[in-house]
């Protein structure tokens, strides 16, 4: 087998390993890059388009985001904005759409008003939209299937004129196509080569075996999502943790219904997104309404084989057990969790999809949707066995030997930038390399770290209660995992430019 030597070697050719394979070759010194992707195209999983809601997930409209992580996502975000309209990308890549929170009922009216008044220094572009305004921008969401207006109170906090959504798979490919732009450095891809086995070099670095070839590297960053934790066991990294795969599935309408984005606010006592509706990139703008959430025993949706894959790496013990045990004696997450089930039942799962799509549009009806087929990836959520919970942030493992495993959920798309970024200062710093730092700022990002203003208090009960329940369960399910964080100063702060 031919061997190949690189500075640097990335696992994965998703959206997350094709932004640093970008970062490391435009803003470093490293001379050679070596890309390595299992299948026969980069992108084909979780980065494609149809495994994900084409979003740029800001933290405007996210009512699941703490003031705090939106500033942080809001900065990663805008990176990826900024690459798109330096390379001129817009209406290729990058699209604009209005978008907004819809708030349905008295309490969510008042949330929505409340929260704006806190993101709104933040955020300055963001409205406030009544019922009359939203029969002007989104007529569907107002009126019922008779032509009514819908009773109850309803109120949307969005924005017009900002870019919204983004092809994922279309931006890996531009990633990878600039970095080979790069006189300075070497960059190749290898496609259809699996890695099998990641050791130590004797002699410095590490030896990656695959199926056809072997690799050497001084640095090795793995960005196979679920896979990504698999290949961590057998090194014999993060047997602490285990993966639980979840899968999102979608349902496509007939024609455009919404001419943006609608989201809804999430259930402050459920760790998972709520559902939305987006206008779809690759259907001409029809409407796509989703994410369901199904639990799934494999690491990749429709790819076979990968269910052995995913007993080893959930590695599944007592721990396991009353980590699975806290998620499922919470009613909220158990009825959510069949409901969900049942979401995947023909016949059934269109009745029972339909209600909740009506409180986005109360005129849909059955003949208006039908199942996606084929749509709908796989997040790789994290259990941590020493505390037995579920973790909802991103988890990273820093061995401090030269090599990193991303595992990244939602919205792994939205801060592929920002997390090369993160693991772009480990790499050079560890190989003794550079970082053009201020090019890397001038290009990608609009400036510094910022301090929030502190929270307006809201005197309102109904809204204390309902940030209440979300800080419960940010504390019961978030916490962004980085075993070895390099630079916790940076990633700890919020930074985005007010």
């Amino acid at each position: 087998m031919a061997a190949k030597n690189f500075e640097v070697i990335i696992i994965g050719a998703g959206v997350s390993g094709t932004a640093l394979a970008y970062e490391l070759a435009r803003y470093t010194d490293i001379g050679s890059i070596g890309i390595i992707e299992k299948y026969e195209d980069i992108a084909t999983l979780n980065s494609c388009a149809t495994s994900n809601s084409q979003t740029i997930h800001v933290g405007d409209i996210e009512t699941n985001y703490t003031l705090e992580k939106a500033a942080i996502t809001k900065r990663t975000a805008k990176m990826v904005e900024k690459y798109c309209l330096q390379h001129d990308y817009q209406n290729k890549i990058i699209f604009s759409h209005q978008k907004m929170a819809l708030g349905v009922g008295k309490k969510e009216v008042e949330f929505l008003l409340h929260r704006y008044e806190e993101f709104s220094e933040l955020f300055p572009y963001l409205e406030v939209w009544n019922k009359e305004k939203l029969k002007e921008l989104e007529p569907r969401v107002v009126f019922d299937e008779n032509g009514d207006e819908r009773k109850e109170d309803i109120v949307g906090i969005g924005a017009r004129g900002e870019w919204t959504t983004v092809d994922y798979q279309k931006l890996s490919k531009s990633f990878l196509d600039n970095a080979k732009k790069e006189s300075d450095t070497d960059v190749e891809l290898f496609l259809n080569t699996q890695v099998q086995e990641i050791k130590k070099s004797k002699k410095r670095g590490y030896v990656v075996k695959t199926d056809n070839k072997t690799f050497y590297a001084d640095f090795v960053v793995v960005d196979a999502g679920a896979h990504s934790l698999f290949l961590a066991h057998k090194m014999g990294f993060g047997l602490n943790l285990g993966c639980l795969p979840v899968a999102g599935s979608f349902y496509m309408t007939n024609e455009k219904m919404l001419n943006g984005k609608v989201y809804m606010i999430q259930n402050p006592k459920l760790p998972f997104a709520a559902l939305h509706g987006d206008p779809d990139v690759l259907a001409d703008g029809n409407t796509r309404f989703g994410p369901t959430a199904l639990m799934l025993p494999k690491l990749e949706r429709y790819k076979s084989g990968t269910y052995i894959d995913f007993w080893k790496t959930l590695r599944f013990d007592k721990n396991i057990a009353i980590a699975l045990w806290k998620l499922l004696r919470e009613s909220d997450i158990r009825n959510y969790i069949l409901k969900n089930f049942l979401f995947e039942i023909p016949f059934i799962n269109k009745y029972l999809f339909l209600t909740d799509a009506r409180k986005i549009v109360p005129s849909l009806k059955l003949s208006e949707f039908k199942y996606a087929k084929g749509f709908g990836g796989v997040r790789p959520q994290v259990l941590n066995k020493d505390e037995q919970r579920l973790l909802l942030g991103e988890a990273s493992i820093y061995t401090g030997e030269g090599v990193i495993f991303n595992m990244t959920p939602s919205p792994g798309a939205t801060s592929c930038l920002g997390n090369a970024e993160r693991d772009l200062k480990y790499i050079v710093k560890y190989l003794g390399k550079n970082f053009k730092e201020d090019k890397f700022k001038d290009e990608l990002t609009d400036g510094d770290y910022c301090v929030l203003p502190q929270p307006i208090a809201s005197q309102k009960a109904v809204v204390n209660l309902i940030r209440a329940e979300i800080q419960r369960t940010q504390e019961k399910f978030f916490q962004e995992l980085h075993v070895g964080r390099p630079d916790a100063d940076f990633w700890d702060k919020p930074h985005s430019k007010l």
